[in-house]
């Protein structure tokens, strides 16, 4: 299986997972560079899979099938370019002979769902859409603190190795700020230098990985000792771990 992030917009990643003939597209944004990979790699596309209604994952659905053919996959309590087979937590998807787990990840927006393979060439797949991102997680545009937690705690309890594909490269942007909340974690220290090495070189931060993430990610780490710490330093009343969690998304919603 190949793994490839395609650069849509500004800093969107279009996933594209393919065995050499067939490939499925998640979150396709834009049609235009879906079919360029297509057309370069001489793949037919098979199956569409989207986490959530936002234009910027969904702008190059309607296009993709009606070219394509291919069956489109997306979130039941979601508003997606039909017609499309609706998904909840539990359910399951087959495409490319993987199965992928439908999990319920609200907080980004309402009805957002992730799709999870729990064996992939011997390593666990994620497409998380805008949940997770490295070293960060997505604007709870729709949900609330409480329900964005629980849905990382979702995601945070997979399987270490599992391969994170996250839809935006915000990670610079990310870490700058993990950096503020814990400066002297070694670990993300030593990340934020990798990944910096890596954008100079014109290459993407992603994907990344669960363990990675468990180091470095203080929307992942809001219960350690450190980042409950900051958090109360940024909002003395934040007492237990869903204010403690809004604490330090406000903070990055206002960081520069």
């Amino acid at each position: 299986m190949f793994l490839t992030p395609i650069p849509a917009f500004d800093d969107n990643y279009l996933w594209m997972l393919d065995d050499g003939r067939r490939a499925l597209i998640v979150d396709p944004g834009d049609a235009a560079p879906v079919f360029q990979a297509l057309q370069d790699r001489q793949l037919q596309l098979e199956s569409i899979l989207v986490t959530h209604h936002h234009a910027d994952h969904t702008g190059g659905v309607e296009a993709l099938r009606r070219a394509t053919g291919a069956k489109v996959f997306g979130p039941a309590r979601e508003r997606i370019p039909g017609p499309f087979t609706p998904l909840a937590d539990g359910d399951t998807v087959q495409a490319l002979g993987l199965n992928f787990q439908v999990i319920d990840v609200p907080g980004h927006t309402a009805g957002h769902i992730a799709f999870f393979a729990p064996e992939r060439d011997g390593s666990p797949l994620l497409f998380c859409g805008d949940t997770l991102f490295s070293g960060g997680c997505g604007r709870l545009f729709e949900g609330t603190p409480a329900q964005m937690l629980a849905s990382l705690d979702r995601l945070a309890a997979l399987p270490g190795n599992t391969v994170v594909c996250c839809t935006h490269e915000y990670t610079m942007g990310n870490l700058r700020f993990a950096l503020a909340v814990e400066p002297d974690n070694k670990d993300l220290i030593g990340y934020h230098a990798r990944c910096t090495a890596l954008r100079n070189n014109g290459e993407p931060t992603l994907p990344t990985s669960i363990d990675q993430e468990l180091l470095i990610n203080p929307f992942l780490r809001t219960r350690h000792p450190t980042v409950v710490a900051a958090a109360r330093r940024f909002d003395p009343a934040a007492h237990d771990e869903n204010t403690q969690f809004a604490a330090i998304r406000q903070w990055k919603n206002q960081f520069k």
